[in-house]
């Protein structure tokens, strides 16, 4: 089996950068998950709507916490956490799916330049196909794959088996894949941009 933790080398990190600019998606690489920390916090202004969708490689930079504490942005997160789960489902919904931006990763990009994301609610797709003003991917460069077909194994061959765990510790359930959201191409110019780090990542 494939080791799923391996970095890509330079030559096919750049190349794929290429074919995402080509998608109409920003690309970009840096070294060390601090030069992404900052490159995200670039991006941002100051008093947007952003949400921090659950992620494994955000959480390990510390994005969650300054987006949500630092009170220089509105934490689509607390909003929607401080709903009642039970009568507002409406309206954590649309918070959800309407942030100015979304910070997160994904699971597994294509040589080609093809993104994917798998879900188990299905929550976060919304801001990544449509709904978000901005959308923003912290992705570590192990997350490569050749094509969508072993994309699809990245995902319930070693992605799915750790998340189940991470869930059984926090929660008591496994995960489930439901949802695979595939990213092809983005028609609105600076709308989706990608961070590429040269560190193992989230999962």
């Amino acid at each position: 089996m494939r080791d799923w933790s391996k970095l890509a080398d330079k030559q096919t990190v750049e190349d794929a950068v290429s074919k995402l600019k080509e998608r109409g998606i920003d690309a970009t690489f840096v070294q060390t998950s601090q030069e992404a920390k900052n490159k995200v916090l670039q991006l941002i202004p100051e008093g947007s709507r952003v949400l921090t969708s659950q992620s494994e490689t955000s959480n390990a930079i510390g994005i969650p916490e300054i987006i949500d504490n630092s009170g220089k942005y509105v934490s689509v997160r607390k909003e929607y956490m401080s709903f009642d789960h039970e009568t507002q489902a409406d309206k954590i919904r649309i918070a959800r799916a309407i942030p100015d931006y979304i910070v997160a990763s994904v699971h597994a990009v294509t040589k080609n330049g093809e993104v994917m994301i798998a879900s188990n609610t299905g929550s976060q797709l919304a801001a990544y196909a449509y709904g978000a003003g901005k959308v923003i991917w912290i992705i570590g460069t192990q997350k490569f794959v050749e094509n969508l077909e072993e994309g699809f194994k990245r995902i319930y061959d070693y992605v799915l088996g750790l998340e189940s765990e991470r869930l059984k510790k926090v929660y008591g359930v496994p995960s489930n894949v439901s949802k695979i959201l595939i990213i092809d191409k983005e028609t609105v110019k600076g709308r989706i941009t990608a961070i590429f780090v040269n560190e193992v990542l989230g999962f």
